[in-house]
């Protein structure tokens, strides 16, 4: 693989150290500004960000959404993981959701080797297949109709036995919407059990424990084992609030919790003959099947079926499952060892150009988004390029909920980066301040505003630093949210009214533009280059004409170019 980088003859690149600052979630609103109540950047006035983009000769709107980060639509919200991905990789791949329509609608996913696994040690021992994941259409992490699909090939395939552990969203869509996702997947099941009826088929398909994505399974980064334990022990062994069916416990549990679906309580649903036993567990030889594309949240719960050496929490049973992934979450780690869907294979990532060619990195977060910064930026590999010249460093985030706390860890990422800038070990620093999405995703519209200032804060307090210290500053963000924090009714583009006279409130990413600022002594020498629609894609080859090298000819242009 050819990894040498050829010098630029008209730059020799900054003088002092390059940091990229990522604000995650800080997109730019564009719908209808009069009278829009939900922009939490604008509400929160960041005096250093307003300045900046005022002020810097380089400052650009860049797409973040869509196929722009290789999204099947432009219909479809970007996120944190394709964001990094993109910025990191120079170049835009088909990402999960793509990968996965094609595999369905093509039926390729139908003809590999571990479909046919499982399929055929369901028919043979008459043991069920489980589908656990999360149950909307939000895209991000999954979507309802990949599990439609792979559900209806069972029943073509004549598996008796289906059961859903389904997670409730409210994250990625509106905030009480699930009612509407598990009801049009209560419908399809009820249809395939009607069918088979009336063919004197036998076909028990059923939901069969769920819980919100925040509380249950889903966790991510080691943050909270827990949450995968609560999921877990729902799942395999049926422990958890009894139900009759999915819709009555998700009615009864926001009456009596009053929180966004998110949040919910884990729940299960319990056998209709013997309401004091549940509806299903998960035993040995049954088939279990992660349908969740996107690897951050999917990795905890796959290794607590897989590992036999596992230690995030006690497991009160281990069955011997056929276990598969939709995709492989990890390649490094290769989790999970069995999966549906082959990953876009991102290599010749920055980093691995510039550990090659021998340019000190330094990469810092806090625990939410550390992954983003190493992990998902390195192209879904969770190791260094060379140990030598990279260090990584990861703040550990607090345990609260995030409107709580939307500070966050924004002043230790700064100061933290701060002192390896002075250092001057690292020619090329990059950091991710996650308030604007963690906080962003709460849909506390006044907790979005103080995680705003917070971030302007410390994206001052570098600024001062990188000034004395003659650095250069680049400022983007990988996807909208926090500046969208109220619905907007698609047709007439303004803000949605809830039932109680309140603005219904938005947790979700947005399709909206991230800003991209250069701040430092050579901007003087830059223009901007003309790129239709430029994206975050364009930003390494950025960084890398900063640093004073040309681009690989793959690697998609540069957003500026040097006098």
């Amino acid at each position: 693989m050819h990894l040498e980088l050829s010098r630029l003859s008209n730059y020799e690149g900054v003088k002092g150290p390059l940091l990229l600052i990522i604000m995650d979630g800080v997109g730019l609103y564009r719908g209808e500004k009069d009278g829009y109540p939900g922009n939490a950047v604008e509400i929160a006035a960041p005096r250093n960000l307003c300045r900046l983009m005022e002020h810097e000769k380089i400052v650009l709107t860049l797409k973040a959404h869509g196929t722009a980060v290789g999204m099947p639509s432009d219909h479809d919200q970007g996120n944190s993981e394709i964001g990094h991905n993109a910025i990191g990789a120079g170049r835009v791949f088909f990402q999960g959701a793509k990968l996965v329509e094609e595999a369905t609608e093509s039926g390729r996913l139908f003809e590999g080797k571990i479909w046919r696994e499982i399929i055929a040690n369901a028919r043979a021992k008459k043991t069920p297949i489980h589908f656990i994941g999360l149950i909307s259409d939000g895209n991000v992490h999954s979507n309802l109709a990949h599990l439609i699909s792979l559900v209806g090939q069972c029943d073509r395939e004549g598996v008796e036995e289906v059961y859903i552990h389904g997670l409730l969203d409210g994250r990625d869509v509106f905030p009480l919407s699930a009612l509407r996702y598990f009801g049009e997947l209560e419908d399809y099941l009820w249809s395939l059990r009607a069918r088979a009826l009336e063919q004197g088929k036998r076909r028990r398909y059923f939901i069969a424990s769920g819980g919100g994505r925040m509380v249950t399974t889903m966790d991510r980064y080691e943050a909270d084992w827990s949450i995968v334990e609560r999921g877990y022990h729902a799942h395999v062994l049926g422990e958890g609030p009894r139900f009759p069916d999915s819709l009555t416990a998700i009615r009864l549990l926001r009456e009596k919790e009053a929180v966004d679906d998110q949040y919910l309580s884990h729940w299960v649903v319990h056998d209709s003959e013997n309401p004091g036993k549940p509806l299903a567990q998960i035993g040995d030889e049954h088939g279990v099947i992660l349908f969740n594309f996107r690897g951050d949240r999917a990795i905890e719960i796959s290794r607590a079926f897989v590992e036999a050496d596992f230690k995030g929490f006690q497991r009160k049973r281990h069955p011997a499952v056929l276990y598969a992934g939709m995709l492989e979450y990890d390649e490094d780690t290769h989790m999970p060892p069995q999966y549906l869907v082959e990953p876009p294979a991102i290599d010749r990532t920055l980093s691995e150009y510039l550990a090659h060619n021998g340019v000190p990195q330094y990469a810092i977060s806090e625990t939410q988004k550390f992954g983003h910064v190493t992990y998902f930026w390195n192209g879904n590999n969770s190791s260094k390029f060379d140990a030598k010249t990279e260090e990584w460093e990861e703040i550990e985030s607090d345990r609260l909920p995030f409107d709580q706390a939307p500070q966050m860890k924004a002043d230790e990422i700064a100061s933290h980066a701060i002192a390896a800038m002075k250092s001057g070990a690292y020619r090329f620093l990059r950091l991710n301040f996650p308030n604007g999405d963690m906080v962003g995703h709460t849909g506390s519209l006044p907790a979005a505003v103080e995680a705003i200032k917070a971030v302007d804060r410390a994206v001052g307090r570098i600024v001062e630093a990188a000034d004395a210290l003659g650095a250069t500053v680049i400022i983007t963000a990988d996807h909208g949210n926090c500046e969208q924090m109220v619905a907007v009714d698609e047709k007439t583009g303004r803000a949605v009214m809830g039932p109680g006279g309140e603005y219904k409130p938005q947790t979700s990413h947005t399709l909206n533009p991230v800003p991209f600022i250069i701040h430092g002594p050579d901007t003087s020498r830059y223009e901007r280059a003309e790129i239709p629609e430029a994206g975050l894609g364009n930003i390494a080859s950025t960084i890398l004409l900063l640093l004073g090298y040309d681009r690989p000819d793959d690697y998609m242009e540069s957003l500026i170019r040097v006098r």
